[in-house]
């Protein structure tokens, strides 16, 4: 497994754990604050693995 697979994996396993916190904190403001921008901070970190790399 390359490690290029290994980071996407560890990545959609954060963005599972974010989801569940988020549904774990239902009702609590700060901790759904929480873990809202922890999972966008998720997707953001993603996005190296979307872009096509333009080599020269």
């Amino acid at each position: 497994m390359k490690n290029e697979h290994v980071n996407f994996l560890g990545w959609i396993l954060f963005i599972v754990s974010a989801i569940g916190f988020g549904i774990a904190s239902i009702g609590n403001f700060w901790s759904m604050f929480g873990s809202i921008f922890f999972l966008i901070a998720c997707f953001v970190f993603l996005i190296p693995f979307f872009r096509k790399n333009k080599k020269p």
